[in-house]
């Protein structure tokens, strides 16, 4: 059998080239002739620039020194793929991990603009910007300061980073912004929130970030106040995304792209697929929101496209497996302490159980 074993990481636990590493032991632990292809996915959140460093081994890690959400310095890379695009990840240069202490109103992500401007300094003709693991609600604002924009108080003083300085926005200055590359730049997301509203970036994702009840309506008045000022539509799907970075990039004339599908382009999955006997794909929970453009729905999506069957690998299965010819959970085959505990060792006994499945079943 042919197997492409394209699953995301399992958030918390383990990354994607680990976790296909794993199934890719388990399934040749039971049949060791069979062709297994490892195509570790990801969907624009966290262990993207891993799951693009894998699929292109010629990629270099070019390490940078921003400033971190709470203005500590903080190590991080920008990946260069070989044919010239560069790949920024929010998450480990303005992440929510970064932070010592929860930080909604003061929080920003002046060092996501700090990589991305030195990745275009450094020559980049394409960038892919992952912005999954916010944390800030700031609507991209420090991005574009780091970027060359300027976000001025009725006295034409700069205003503090973080939502917190929103609240005094007068004017914004772009004068200044540096150019997107010739190749443009595209910004992964698996979220289709508009930047205001119920279901904006304050309401559905300010809690995740430490607002409290009483702090929601402060960051849904601040992101208003930078809408007002910046040239990009704030009902669009997606500029909700990471506390409004989406918006803040859009101003500065980049596209949101569903994250899954970019990176299923950027891997090769629809080749590695072509001609495959089975798919086996993986994510941390498979429930309601699944559907809705993450990784393992959408490698199912391209395998069915191709008339190949995927089976589907979660630490829980909390949702009917629609479309899955088969579905182990984890935590129903190991338990949950030791699915935790070692997730690796868990991952591969669930390879080893869809190997040896009768190939009808599977």
């Amino acid at each position: 059998m042919r197997v492409v074993i394209a699953p995301d990481s399992f958030k918390g636990s383990i990354d994607a080239p680990g976790a296909a590493a794993a199934l890719t032991g388990g399934w040749s632990s039971v049949r060791p002739g069979d062709d297994l292809v490892a195509v570790p996915m990801a969907d624009g959140g966290e262990g993207t620039l891993d799951a693009l460093a894998a699929a292109a081994p010629r990629s270099v890690r070019v390490p940078v020194r921003v400033d971190g959400p709470d203005g500590r310095p903080v190590d991080a890379v920008v990946l260069r793929l070989p044919d010239g695009t560069a790949v920024v990840e929010l998450a480990s240069t303005s992440g929510i991990t970064l932070l010592e202490a929860l930080a909604p109103l003061r929080a920003h992500t002046r060092g996501f603009g700090a990589a991305i401007r030195a990745a275009i300094e450094a020559g980049a003709i394409e960038l892919l910007l992952t912005i999954g693991g916010s944390a800030s609600t700031d609507g991209g604002a420090g991005a574009l300061r780091s970027l060359g924009a300027r976000f001025l108080d009725e006295r034409g003083n700069e205003v503090e980073d973080g939502a917190a300085g929103l609240l005094h926005l007068a004017s914004i200055d772009l004068s200044a912004l540096v150019p997107l590359p010739i190749g443009g730049v595209r910004v992964l997301t698996d979220v289709v929130n508009p930047l205001l509203g119920p279901n904006g970036a304050a309401a559905i994702y300010g809690p995740q970030k430490g607002a409290s009840v009483a702090d929601a309506p402060i960051l849904e008045a601040a992101l208003a106040r930078l809408a007002s000022q910046l040239p990009s539509d704030p009902t669009a799907p997606g500029s909700g995304a990471a506390g409004g970075t989406g918006f803040g990039m859009l101003a500065w004339g980049a596209t949101l792209v569903p994250g899954a599908i970019a990176v299923a382009d950027a891997t090769g999955l629809r080749d590695a697929i072509a001609g495959a006997d089975l798919v086996i794909t993986g994510e941390g929970r498979f429930d309601g929101q699944s559907v809705q453009g993450k990784v393992a729905e959408t490698v199912r999506s391209i395998a069915a496209e191709a008339g190949v069957p995927t089976a589907l690998v979660a630490g829980s299965v909390d949702a009917e497996p629609l479309g899955y010819t088969a579905a182990v959970s984890l935590i129903d085959l190991v338990g949950r302490a030791a699915a935790f505990a070692d997730p690796a060792a868990a991952l591969r006994r669930a390879g080893a159980v869809l190997a040896s499945a009768p190939i009808r079943d599977v």
